[in-house]
């Protein structure tokens, strides 16, 4: 998944959603939100009464098909935001009428699933999957500090942010491995923790619950990945994030960056984030760059949309599938990369149940998956 910038469309993308709820309104944001970027041509409900109410409430028309979308709407490229029971059918219904898609996550529910969805399509180079973390401006600019070399060669990875396939793609990303065997140890324990938010709100009456904890070890082409993962640990404000990058000649925590001079003298620097829109400044709400030691690492490429990291970072996957499909711009998430991911994640989840190691194997997209 390369870190270099990608040109900026000279038309906004264009693009179809099949489904609806709480993640497929993300997308249908966008292109309210950076009307210059995106536009979106039509959404797939198989409810009329739903697909009325997406037309009020978005002003976009609705079909009842993904064909009847693809016909009217000549998408760039569709995204799927359906059940992951569902997911496989629609990739491959889109797959055969030629049209691109960007799948949601992940794009089959088990091993079984992946494997008969990447004999089905993975062929044929024509889908994309939306895994927005690897591309959240932070993790943008760990990856720039690690591409430049400013930590040597990087050996190890923990990850306590976000769960199961989210968060092996932030380790196989951060570590630049690709689809090797991976020893997987783990163990799940759980605890009491205070409630936070969810999707729909903070709680009318906030209850100490017992939550599930998940700690594992998956050692991979010489290097150590950690996953640390809390359950409703995404929005609970009580468990923040934490990643550790750790290389020969340096180390990340958090937000602080450690690394060797030429002179071998040990020299620390915060990354800092500007965000405009504080005290007296009015140039609007909005994340602005990411720099360290007085250089930037990262710049929003959605100036004045006013984003959150998690919207600018599913709109970067959107826009880079769009500029994948013209030629502009390198696959930002192929499919076998989800692949192995999801598989990674399923084999944590195993060693946990099983109380023991558990090795994964070369599976059939292991070729396919990239650096």
């Amino acid at each position: 998944m390369s870190v270099s910038s990608a040109a900026e469309p000279a038309d906004p993308v264009r693009y179809g959603v099949v489904g609806h709820g709480w993640r497929a309104d993300f997308y249908l944001r966008l292109a309210r939100q950076a009307p210059e970027r995106f536009q979106c041509v039509g959404a797939v409900t198989r409810r009329a009464d739903v697909g009325a109410r997406l037309e009020q409430q978005w002003g976009i028309p609705t079909y009842r098909r993904p064909e009847e979308l693809v016909a009217a709407g000549a998408p760039e490229v569709v995204v799927t935001s359906v059940p992951r029971e569902a997911n496989p059918q629609v990739v491959e219904s889109l797959f055969a009428l030629g049209t691109p898609v960007l799948s949601e996550t992940p794009p089959a529910p088990d091993v079984d699933g992946l494997r008969r969805l990447w004999a089905a399509v993975g062929a044929n180079d024509l889908v994309q999957v939306a895994e927005q973390h690897p591309y959240l401006p932070m993790v943008v600019a760990l990856r720039t500090l690690i591409a430049e070399g400013v930590l040597g060669r990087v050996t190890s990875a923990q990850v306590s942010w976000t769960h199961d396939y989210h968060a092996t793609a932030l380790l196989r990303t951060l570590l630049g491995v690709r689809a090797e065997p991976v020893r997987v140890s783990a163990a799940r324990t759980a605890g009491p923790l205070l409630e936070g938010p969810d999707r729909g709100g903070w709680p009318a009456t906030q209850e100490v619950r017992q939550s599930d904890h998940t700690l594992a070890v998956l050692e991979m082409a010489g290097r150590t990945g950690v996953y640390d993962f809390t359950e409703g640990q995404w929005f609970n404000p009580w468990r923040r994030r934490h990643v550790i990058v750790r290389g020969s000649h340096g180390e990340i925590v958090g937000d602080q960056v450690t690394w060797s001079t030429e002179s071998g003298t040990p020299v620390s620097a915060p990354i800092v984030r500007r965000h405009t829109g504080l005290d007296g400044n009015l140039e609007g709400a909005d994340l602005d760059t990411l720099s360290c030691a007085g250089r930037v690492l990262y710049r929003n490429p959605y100036p004045g949309s006013r984003l959150s990291d998690e919207e600018i970072a599913i709109a970067t996957c959107l826009e880079r599938t769009g500029l994948w499909r013209r030629g502009l711009a390198p696959a930002p998430y192929p499919l076998a990369d989800a692949c192995q991911d999801h598989l990674l994640a399923l084999a944590i989840h195993a060693a946990a149940d099983a109380g023991g190691p558990v090795t994964t194997g070369a599976e059939p997209w292991a070729r396919a998956v990239r650096p």
